[in-house]
């Protein structure tokens, strides 16, 4: 029987109270491929761009609560910290922040999920959605200064759960990646077994449970990988991510991750 290692660890980073300007560096833009279907999303450039300079990207994931076409909804949770001006110093980056449509999601699964094994069987596509970000992001990398060796993504619940898709169908692709509170298809976690991967959740949570997170972190280590799993004990849905995105060992950890030029 494999040992569980279940990481708990409660860091805080306190970060100032972003203003309206702060949130709205992040530039309005709507992404549009040769069909004409549409993606909203939010784009935040580093604060001193130079082009002859190569940047790190994180690509945000929002949670189900914040669907729809506003194209502002995305920021209100989690995504604003990469806003603040000191963080934005030390780890110059750009974030993409895409928003899903009402009534879509991020991850594609084939069927409900099971609450059994805790698993989110993934679909053979990505959900529409999903798709646009991908062209999104090579789009992004074409206009821009970009590394595409750092390239990292994280997101929450529903976004939790995109985050696993992703990395699932581009295993090669993303340096690092933070799901928190969601899931994935264990399935297909022996694709994760090389990739620095660092799960959170709180072991309160009603909305996920955190059953989802343990059975993914449980097979990608079965199948040799060492993910890192953070699980809060006091900590319901919203709360897992409001530590976990003030925790500064987490940011450490993503920007120190970079693809090999094998990849």
């Amino acid at each position: 029987m494999m040992i569980k290692k279940y990481l708990i660890v409660l860091l805080f980073m306190s970060f100032p109270l972003l203003t309206s300007a702060q949130i709205t560096d992040f530039e309005a833009h709507v992404y549009k491929d040769a069909n004409g279907n549409e993606l909203n999303y939010r784009l935040l450039k580093p604060a001193d761009y130079d082009s002859t300079k190569s940047y790190p990207l994180v690509l945000f994931l929002h949670g189900a609560g914040e669907r729809g076409d506003d194209n502002y909804s995305q920021l209100k949770w989690g995504a604003a910290h990469f806003a603040d001006p000191t963080f934005r110093e030390e780890y110059p980056a750009f974030v993409v922040a895409p928003q899903v449509p009402k009534d879509s999601s991020w991850a594609s699964l084939s069927g409900i999920r099971d609450t059994t094994t805790f698993t989110a069987p993934m679909g053979d596509t990505p959900t529409q959605p999903m798709q646009l970000t991908i062209e999104l992001l090579e789009k992004i990398q074409e206009q821009y200064a970009i590394n595409s060796n750092r390239l990292y993504v994280t997101g929450i619940s529903m976004g939790g759960f995109g985050t696993f898709d992703l990395i699932e169908r581009f295993p090669r692709k993303f340096a690092a990646a933070a799901p928190i509170c969601g899931g994935g298809d264990i399935t297909r976690a022996f694709l994760l077994n090389d990739m620095p991967v660092w799960v959170f959740h709180g072991a309160q949570d009603n909305a996920v449970d955190v059953r989802y997170s343990r059975a993914m972190v449980d097979a990608i280590q079965m199948a040799g990988g060492k993910p890192g799993f953070t699980e809060y004990p006091d900590a319901g849905h919203v709360k897992a991510w409001v530590y976990a995105y003030r925790n500064p060992r987490l940011y450490e950890w993503m920007f120190s991750k970079e693809l090999s030029s094998n990849n």
